[in-house]
């Protein structure tokens, strides 16, 4: 399926077609009379309609739920989640207004049984088919060159077996490569490649979109199924923030085989001319056993803990009067931040990024030693699981200025980036800190080569038994 009009009319032909089926469906009378088993639905009035009322049942549920899914009709690059999610949030959008325009209007209303069958079948089909519309394969490969190195640019622009739309690089390098040659603007000439003459200039044709800053905006305006990275330093937050635009727009990237092991790739072939970046290297089937599982045990925490967290504020007060939460700003996916709270161990004064082992440490209090060593310090963190910040497991999220220092202590430390920050990690349970970063990362880097779900409840499961020992010990 191409994009476009032939895509549009497919969004409203199928939203249509599904949405009658469903309605003759729900209409059908066994169906109905299973329905009615049920004991709460079985209060409902079976009546399904007939002749010219069917008609008009089926025209009104079409029309309302094709027109509440207009959002979805303009083709634009969306992750498979945010699809599910839109086609949901509008589902529930045409129900709700079906419902109303049965309470003032019976000439048009749709039968209350026949509206809570069709529900969940719209929740099923709808996303499905949006989905399916948007599969790779049926989609006219549509790509961009995202870049700072005009070499990079100029090679790709010549030898990639894509259909490119155009590339975006900074205004001031292109400037001064077009300085330097002559060039204007708006073309990169490439030496040794077939040339067109355009008012008396060399090019290869591939138009300058624009600068860096307006990537997102023509993922969308292009409909763009695939990013080319081009930088001449592939771990600058430029590069990751390409990264992120196409993570969040479900943008396929791919890069140059000398830059593939500062990202994270399968197996990449060194005669290929470009390798493909494993974005998100979870499943969809993975991600949403993981991310159930981070609510399930955010929420069975914070309920549980709820007297261990006051007990802890009021020893925290009572010690010095100070602030009970501390707030610290940590790196996540891509290089983005978030702000984590934790139970305050430390006197406010003299904090510095440099890691320090906690027996050397002369800020923890008293009341922090005991915390820091039970981890109960770390009960905050589960807000910020609940709220998708982290995950139970992964990396353990790094104080954003102490990132830099962990940077020029680790090559390739950006690769964590690839991975939502965990509570804990493989890292943790081995007992390898900050202060050893290289462990640290040969840790975490494993982790994100064999990340699962099942392997992260055996995690789990080694870190409760880790925590509960500790507490033990601290204890008795």
């Amino acid at each position: 399926m191409d994009t476009g009009w032939r895509y549009r009319l497919a969004s409203v032909g199928g939203v249509a077609a599904l949405v009658g089926l469903a309605v003759m469906l729900a209409n059908n009378g066994t169906v109905q009379a299973a329905a009615s088993a049920v004991p709460v639905l079985g209060r409902l009035p079976v009546d399904p309609p007939a002749g010219a009322e069917f008609v008009i049942e089926v025209a009104l549920t079409a029309a309302v739920v094709a027109g509440a899914f207009v959002p979805l009709y303009k083709p634009r690059p969306r992750r498979i989640l945010d699809i599910v999610a839109l086609a949901h949030k509008r589902t529930f959008v045409a129900v709700f207004a079906l419902a109303t325009i049965g309470y003032f209007d019976y000439t048009y209303k749709v039968p209350r049984l026949t509206l809570v069958l069709i529900t969940p079948l719209l929740l099923l089909v709808l996303p499905a088919w949006f989905v399916w519309l948007r599969r790779p394969e049926a989609r006219s490969e549509r790509a961009i060159v995202v870049g700072d190195d005009p070499t990079q640019i100029a090679t790709i622009a010549r030898g990639a077996d894509l259909p490119l739309l155009g590339y975006l690089c900074p205004t001031v390098v292109h400037s001064l490569r077009g300085s330097e040659s002559g060039r204007d603007d708006r073309e990169i000439e490439t030496p040794g490649a077939a040339h067109a003459v355009d008012g008396g200039r060399q090019s290869i044709g591939l138009s300058r979109l624009g600068g860096l800053s307006r990537l997102e905006d023509i993922l969308v305006e292009r409909d763009v199924d695939t990013v080319v990275l081009a930088f001449d330093e592939p771990d600058r937050a430029e590069f990751f923030g390409a990264l992120d635009a196409c993570y969040e727009h479900g943008v396929a990237a791919k890069v140059h085989p000398a830059h593939a092991d500062t990202v994270l790739t399968d197996a990449p072939d060194p005669n290929a001319a470009l390798v493909d970046v494993e974005i998100e290297p979870w499943d969809i089937q993975d991600y949403l056993f993981k991310r159930g599982f981070d609510i399930a045990f955010s929420l069975t925490g914070l309920l549980m803990l709820a007297p261990v967290i006051a007990a802890i504020a009021a020893a925290i007060k009572f010690e010095d009067r100070g602030p009970v939460l501390y707030r610290q700003e940590r790196t996540a996916v891509f290089g983005e931040t978030f702000p984590i709270f934790k139970f305050r161990s430390m006197t406010p004064e003299g904090e510095s990024a440099t890691p320090i082992d906690d027996e050397e440490n002369d800020r923890i209090t008293r009341v922090g030693r005991i915390l820091r060593k039970t981890h109960l310090d770390e009960i905050p963190q589960l807000w910020s699981i609940l709220r998708g910040d982290m995950s139970v497991v992964g990396p353990r999220a790094v104080w954003t200025e102490e990132e830099h220092l962990l940077e020029d202590e680790a090559e390739t430390w950006r690769k964590r980036w690839f991975v939502k920050p965990g509570l804990t990690g493989l890292a943790q349970i081995n007992e390898a800190s900050s202060v050893d970063p290289r462990a640290k990362l040969r840790y975490d880097l494993q982790y994100v080569r064999e990340q699962s779900f099942a392997y992260d409840l055996k995690i789990v499961a080694r870190q409760l038994w880790k925590v509960a020992a500790d507490v033990v010990s601290t204890l008795w």
